[in-house]
C-alpha cells in the first residue's frame, strides 16, 4: 500500500511476485505457487483501477492476469532449479566427504595393520636372536599369549599364571624374583637374581622390551649384553 503511490498501477503486482519468490526460496514450489494465486487475486481487487471492486473487469485486468503469473513463474521455476541444483551438489559434497573419510579409516587400518606385522616380526627376530638370553615373555592382553605357542622353545615349562611363557634361563631365576616381575614388569633394565652353572644365584642385568603386534602387547625379558 505504502508503495502504490510511487509504481501505481503500472507494477501492481511487483510486491507480490518479491513475495511469491521469498517464499519458493525458503519454503518450497506449493507456498509460493499458492502466494502467487493470493496476490494475483489482492493485486486486482485492491492495486488495479477501479479499487475494491470485482465487477468491472478491463484492460489493466488483463495485463495483470497475463504478465503477472507469467513474471512470476518464470522467476519461481528458476528459484526451484537452483534449490534443486544446491541440494543435489550437497548430497554429492556429503557423499564425497563420506568417502574420503571411509578412505582415510581403511588407509589407517591398513598402516596399523602393517605396523603390527612388522612388530610381529621383529618379535620373532628377537626370540630367534636372542634365544639363548630368552627368559620369558609377558604378554598384557589374556588372549596375546596364544601366538606364542608356535615360538615357545620345545622343552620349557608349563605356561605359568599371569600370562607368562617361560623361556631357555626361566628355571634359572630365583622363583621370588619370578612373582616380583610378573607383577610389575616394566621396559627397561632389571636386576634379577640367576642360578650359574657352580649352582649359586648372582645378581643378573636383564633387558625388558616391549612389542605390539596384531595378537596384542608383550614384554620379552632376556638377559643383556
Amino acid at each position: 500500500m505504502l508503495l502504490h503511490p510511487l509504481i501505481g498501477p503500472f507494477l501492481p503486482g511487483t510486491a507480490f511476485c518479491i513475495a511469491a519468490s521469498l517464499v519458493e526460496y525458503f519454503l518450497g514450489l506449493a507456498p509460493a505457487l499458492a502466494v502467487m494465486l493470493l496476490g494475483l487475486g489482492i493485486a486486482d481487487y485492491l492495486f488495479v483501477p477501479p479499487y475494491a471492486t470485482i465487477t468491472v473487469f478491463n484492460q489493466a485486468d488483463v495485463v495483470l492476469l497475463f504478465s503477472y503469473p507469467l513474471v512470476t513463474l518464470l522467476v519461481i521455476v528458476l528459484i526451484e532449479r537452483l534449490r534443486r541444483s544446491q541440494c543435489r551438489a550437497e548430497l554429492i559434497a556429503s557423499v564425497a566427504q563420506s568417502r574420503y573419510e571411509m578412505l582415510l579409516r581403511h588407509d589407517n587400518e591398513r598402516m596399523l595393520a602393517r605396523r603390527a606385522v612388522d612388530e610381529t616380526h621383529r618379535l620373532l627376530r628377537h626370540l630367534s636372536h636372542h634365544h639363548r638370553t630368552f627368559v620369558f615373555i609377558q604378554a598384557l592382553e589374556r588372549n596375546a599369549l596364544r601366538p606364542l605357542d608356535d615360538v615357545k622353545p620345545a622343552g620349557t615349562l608349563p605356561r605359568l599364571p599371569n600370562e607368562i611363557a617361560p623361556g631357555p634361563r626361566f628355571a634359572d631365576v630365583d622363583p621370588e624374583d619370578v612373582q616380583r616381575l610378573s607383577k610389575a614388569l616394566l621396559p627397561g633394565s632389571h636386576r634379577v637374581r640367576l642360578r650359574s652353572g657352580d649352582g649359586l644365584s648372582r645378581l643378573t642385568e636383564c633387558v625388558c622390551e616391549r612389542f605390539t603386534t596384531h595378537a596384542g602387547d608383550f614384554l620379552v625379558l632376556r638377559i643383556g649384553a
